[in-house]
Formats: structure tokens, sequence, C-alpha cells
């Protein structure tokens, strides 16, 4: 025990470097993207084939990373971290390393509405598998810091520690270990410690303080979870159905599929560049009101479609942070359409906007109490527990009863599928 405990420790280090400095190059990659939409912007036509072909080209070397590589990057990657802990599949090589770290920079930089969380999750367990064989860790133990990592992963994907944790508790294993909880604290803990040092401590979304809402909005809320729950059920439909539609192509190399995906992607991006990317500057303008009720049905719709059409591109990015912007815009919309059913009760618009981002992650993912405390360590909005708890209450309970399987579940069947015909 004292082996695995210290080893979660160096472990959990070298993972927040690493995916601090994955964070990093992200930034830089989205700021080089908006300035040359903007650059491009100087030649109406020469610079839209510019973008279209710019995006296209960043999503096929991606993708034929992923190809050339023969490892199993394409996507988020939890699907396969959580078969290789129930013994479906192997772990794969340090090698997935290196593919998944510049597949994820070349896609979700290139404008792709992907998230970073699934490829800082899969290498985190990389990297992870790596120090349990170097140091011939027995099997159990191995198990235990493969699944810590990839919970530092998350962490240090979302600046925040205490849902790294749970992730692997809820989501990864589903059940609670000693020896696996004392290991995911031990990574997540000094993972965070390593990447504060690269990225600050702030939390990743800047929201005023709210007020508390009155216990007698909570029906309100639970409204709000039950529409969150029925798109929920829709998004996780659309996805496998697109990346059905886009396997069935099978006359048409994987790169190719991406090349499409990737034009389609910078043609939007030319006309509207905010739209694109993972989705973080889209939260952060509904976290601040910054968004009007007239422009959010639009934005909804676009990033409802956009995010399936990217994770179809078969390159390396999650799906927490398009999940989030969806339920940030829909959770506004819904506060902005009822102000009249909670006047006086202290929710805000911005409340909803949050119970929205819980309860659409708790939808399409079906792990709420990850998906609530993540909302906390993202916004700071430790008050709005209660609104967070009626609409993923409400959010988890629609799909559960409609018979949807969350969406790692689905991957994760469409992921052994994918590696038996290998």
């Amino acid at each position: 025990m004292a082996k695995l405990t210290l080893l979660s420790l160096l472990t959990g280090a070298v993972i927040g470097l690493v995916i601090g400095c994955f964070r990093l190059a992200l930034d830089h990659m989205n700021a080089a993207r908006t300035e040359t939409i903007a650059w491009a912007h100087q030649w109406p036509v020469l610079g839209f084939v510019l973008v279209c072909a710019s995006v296209a080209a960043t999503t096929a070397l991606a993708a034929s990373l992923v190809q050339r590589s023969g490892q199993p990057a394409a996507g988020s990657g939890i699907p396969h971290v959580e078969a290789v802990i129930e013994g479906t599949l192997p772990a794969a090589p340090l090698l997935l390393l290196p593919v998944k770290f510049v597949g994820g920079l070349l896609a979700i930089g290139g404008g792709l509405a992907l998230g970073r969380e699934g490829p800082s999750v899969q290498m985190g367990a990389n990297l992870a598998q790596f120090c349990g064989s170097t140091f011939r860790l027995p099997t159990t133990d191995r198990i235990a810091l493969f699944a810590s990592g990839a919970g530092a992963g998350l962490a240090v994907a979302f600046n925040a520690p205490m849902a790294g944790s749970v992730f692997v508790l809820e989501e990864l294993v589903r059940r609670f270990d000693i020896r696996i909880a004392i290991a995911a604290l031990g990574a997540s803990c000094s993972a965070i410690a390593v990447a504060s040092l690269l990225l600050g401590q702030q939390p990743d979304f800047n929201v005023a303080e709210l007020p508390v809402p009155s216990s007698w909005t909570g029906p309100i809320f639970g409204l709000l979870g039950i529409l969150a729950g029925l798109a929920g059920v829709a998004y996780n439909r659309l996805i496998i159905k697109t990346c059905a539609l886009f396997d069935g192509l099978t006359r048409w190399r994987p790169e190719f599929r991406a090349l499409l995906i990737g034009a389609l992607v910078g043609a939007l991006a030319w006309f509207a560049p905010d739209m694109v990317g993972g989705g973080d500057e889209i939260s952060q303008q509904v976290l601040v009101g910054g968004i009007g009720l007239a422009a959010l049905p639009l934005i909804f719709a676009v990033r409802f479609v956009l995010g399936p059409l990217s994770y179809a591109a078969g390159t390396p990015g999650g799906l927490f942070a398009p999940i989030l912007a969806l339920g940030a815009c829909l959770g506004l919309g819904f506060g902005l359409l009822c102000p009249q059913f909670v006047a006086d009760s202290g929710a805000t618009p911005i409340t909803f906007a949050i119970a929205g981002m819980a309860a659409f992650l708790t939808a399409t993912v079906r792990a709420p109490v990850t998906g609530m405390i993540l909302i906390f360590e993202m916004t700071g909005a430790f008050n709005q527990a209660l609104p967070m708890l009626w609409a993923s209450f409400a959010a988890m309970a629609v799909p559960t009863l409609m018979g949807n399987s969350p969406i790692y579940d689905s991957m994760k069947a469409r992921t052994i599928g994918v590696a038996k015909t290998m």
C-alpha cells in the first residue's frame, strides 16, 4: 500500500506537468486560430479557402496520426480507459501519449468541437500505466494507479481535483475501493500542485457571486432537468448515429472523412469563429450573461450538430467541454424564458445556466456527483448546490427511464468492436 501511495503522488506530479503543458499549448493554438481567421478576412475569397483548407489539413493530419500509429487514440479515450480497467482491452503502450498530445492539439486547436478532457484522461492513464509497469506493481495496484492517473488527467484538464478523484470512483471503477480512493486522491493532489505552477489556481470560469435561490424553486429546476434529460438522450443518439454513418463510408479513407469534416468546420469558423472549438468561450459568455435570448437557440442548434460531427472525424478529443457549453446555453435560455416563475426567489438566469451544465452532463454521461462537483470547482458557485441537485436528479431519471445508455457505455462497445477488427 505504501508503494502505491508514493507512486500515486509521483505519477500525479508527472501528469500535472504533461497535461499542464498540453493545456498551455492548446491555449496558444486556439489564439492562433482566432488571429489567423481575423487576418484572412482581408481577402474574402482567398481567405475563406485558406481557413477551410487549414482546418481540413489539421483535422486530416490528426486522423492520420491516429491511423498510422495503430493506437486507440481516436475520440475521447475514456471508453478505452474503462475497457482496460474492466480487462476487456489491453493497456496501450507509451506511444499513445505523443499521438494523443499532438493529435489533440491539431484537432481541438484546429477548431473541432471537442474537449481537452478526453485526451487528458487517456494521457494520464497512459502515464500511470507506464509508471506501474516500470515499478512492477502487482496487477490490482497497477489498475488502481491506472484509474487514478485518468482521474488526475481530468483534474488538470478542468482544474478540478475533487471532480477528478470522484470521477475515478463514480465513472471508471463504479465502486468505492479504499486503495483506489487513496491513489486517486494522491494523484489528483500532486497533479494539481504541479499544474497550478503553469496554469494558476483560479477556477476555469469567472462567475459573479450569486444569491442562494429559495428552496421552493426546486421543482422549476427539476423541469429544467427533464428538458436536459430529453436533450441528452437526443444528443447521445446523434453521436452514435453520426459515428456509424461515417464508419459506414468504407470506400473513403479515414483521413479523407476527417478532411471533409474539417473543411465544414473551417467554413463555419470563417462566418462564426466564436462558434467552433471546445466551447469554453461560449460557456464563459453564457455565465456572464453575454449572450441574449435571440442568439441562444441558434448557438445551441449549431453546437448540437457540430459536436457529434467533430467526434466522427476520428481524431483525439473529448465530450465534456462541448456538453458543458450546450448545458449552459440550455439553462440560460430556460432561465430567460421563465422569470415570472422565480421572481423574488433569488434564482437568476445564470443560476439556471449553472444548473443546466450539471444537468446536461448528467443526462449524457450519467455521473451526477462528478458533474456537480466539476461545476462547483469550475465556477466557484458552491452555494448553488440545491438547483444543481434538482436539475441533475431529473436529468438522471429521464434517460434512465427511457432506457438510453450512458454515452461512454455506448462508445465503449464501439471501441471494443473496432479493436477486435484490427
